[in-house]
């Protein structure tokens, strides 16, 4: 039986409608996933899954509300962008009406019940995707984020969710939910698949890189962890005491602080003004829509509300949002990240259609504030509670600082390392190390004090002599001998350009920096040392740093 076909029956025999909103005939996707298989490229036989509030060419677009469809005529930048590498689309998913939720029942399409426990919520808003995911009908699915859409749903069906740094990946062709805060995500079961899927997507990205953009944490950063857990029961502050753990046990250092302006900020999303833009999104449809629109009660009621907010009360808690923002970005000072519970816990169907909007809210706790404070974040799984449900954590960073976090959630959830998905659209620079710089030696830090992600071993063309100097304390030297020389052991780091600049004007005399010719032929910037010094070097010849 072939991949497809496998995906197909076991949609089949799950029975969960609820799960897509249109699905692909089998034919279809089974020839564009061969031809995909056979041209190659990054995401070559990928099969991904599409939130449908994000346009699909050729497949209704209805942001889970029957009245509200519309039929596009090209894909969303991103889905156009996975495409082209090779990603192949299976269908559009289901979500909470509008983007407009973090449950994943606000939907006259039904639920979308948990992956493994059926009278459990999904998390939403984009609960098909990362039910789709979960199910393994697809190895990627596309959700969007405002509130914690592409992080809350994937805590709770225990895989990845990459949340970028706003405007990272183009919103065009995606129904708007708060234009302003608005993230296009990705889901996958294993942080490589989600990190190449987002590299891809990047691509499409209108924000800029800053030039000292860093690309991982150092190997023993400090870590930012919640001083207080609110909303956390008794079984889930275990669980996140074991992710705490596990940070430490893979050499970070951590050390709670005081949360609470990140939690002020995340009430003004909903109990305040800002809610206003989605009834610019799509307020005047909801207030033309009659009962043929099928609109959720809950997301038209937020929806109409916002409309009546009046224009002082946005520009007074948009005043207010700055100023929390301009205090809790000073809580980042001297941490590489801050860490926190994806979700408070995990509701039943029963508990939210008790109370749709409190359960929500409390779904939004440590998500809510993220975007409002142009915050990037990596959702990864981190075992299970006492109580059996999944537990996810979430790895929060400033905005550019997407590698940061992502090498830090990779290392907490004992993933692989992966390159982080931003490296080549920052223009980072490779730079070959030698010597005392290398990985364990003393000079390690000056590089990951900048960032600089370590891009694997490496070693020279058989052209050069490795040298003593006689400094304080004595470093090696890499000098450029084509008749005496030998093939010399190395390390390749990238760095951000501006990270590149700092690194050079901190190399002591007679260090620099040139061209280094490698084994295969390609040259990189890399070490090298005055002629001056070499009167006074002395040869070293030990086999920890030569490759005969």
């Amino acid at each position: 039986m072939t991949r497809i076909a496998d995906i197909y029956r076991r949609i089949a025999a799950d029975d969960r409608p609820e799960v897509f909103l249109a699905l692909r005939p089998e034919p279809e996707v089974a020839a564009e996933y061969a031809a995909s298989l056979a041209a190659g490229g990054p995401l070559a036989g990928v099969v991904l899954a599409v939130k449908d509030n994000v346009d699909v060419a050729g497949l209704p677009t209805t942001a889970a509300c029957p009245g509200y469809a519309y039929h596009p005529e090209a894909d969303a930048a991103a889905v156009a962008a996975l495409r082209a590498a090779g990603a192949v689309v299976i269908g559009k998913t289901n979500l909470d009406q509008f983007a407009t939720g973090l449950v994943g029942t606000r939907s006259p399409y039904g639920a979308v019940r948990d992956s493994r426990r059926p009278d459990r919520i999904s998390g939403g808003s984009s609960s098909g995707s990362a039910v789709a995911v979960a199910l393994d009908y697809a190895d990627i699915a596309i959700g969007t984020d405002t509130a914690g859409s592409g992080r809350v749903p994937a805590g709770l069906q225990g895989i990845v969710g990459i949340k970028p740094t706003i405007g990272a990946v183009s919103t065009d062709g995606v129904v708007p939910a708060c234009a302003s805060y608005d993230c296009v995500t990705i889901f996958a079961r294993d942080v490589a698949t989600a990190t190449r899927a987002m590299a891809v997507m990047g691509a499409t990205g209108t924000r800029g890189w800053a030039a000292d953009a860093p690309f991982a944490a150092a190997p023993d950063a400090t870590l930012a962890i919640p001083a207080d857990l609110p909303a956390l029961p008794s079984a889930w502050r275990t669980a996140f005491d074991g992710a705490v753990a596990r940070a430490e046990t893979a050499g970070l250092r951590v050390k709670p602080v005081d949360v609470s302006e990140l939690l002020a900020a995340a009430k003004l999303l909903y109990d305040g003004a800002l809610v206003a833009e989605r009834y610019s999104a799509v307020g005047e449809f909801i207030d033309a829509a009659g009962d043929s629109a099928q609109l959720d009660p809950t997301v038209a009621g937020i929806v109409r509300a916002a409309g009546e907010l009046p224009a002082h009360r946005l520009a007074s808690d948009q005043a207010e949002l700055r100023a929390i923002a301009a205090r809790a970005t000073a809580l980042f000072d001297g941490f590489a990240g801050l860490m926190v519970p994806t979700a408070p816990r995990h509701p039943t169907l029963e508990e939210v259609a008790a109370d749709p909007v409190g359960v929500n809210s409390e779904l939004g706790t440590y998500t809510n504030f993220c975007n409002l404070l142009d915050l990037c974040g990596v959702a990864v799984p981190a075992g299970e509670t006492t109580d059996g449900a999944r537990f996810g954590v979430t790895i929060l960073a400033p905005a550019g600082h997407d590698g940061v976090a992502l090498d830090l959630a990779a290392r907490i959830a004992g993933a692989p390392a992966v390159a982080p998905w931003n490296l080549d659209l920052a223009g980072a620079v490779e730079l070959a190390v030698f010597g005392a710089h290398l990985r364990g030696q003393p000079l390690e830090h000056e590089l990951t004090s900048l960032g600089a992600w370590w891009a694997g071993e490496i070693r020279t063309a058989e052209e050069y002599r490795l040298v003593e100097l006689a400094t304080v304390p004595p470093k090696p030297g890499l000098v450029h001998d084509p008749e005496h020389g030998r093939a010399i052991r190395g390390e390749l780091w990238r760095l951000a350009p501006a990270a590149l600049g700092t690194f050079l004007t901190r190399l002591p005399a007679p260090m620099t920096l040139g061209s280094v010719r490698l084994a295969d032929g390609r040259s990189v910037v890399g070490f090298a040392c005055q002629s001056s010094a070499l009167g006074d070097a002395r040869e070293l010849d030990t086999d920890h740093w030569l490759e005969r």
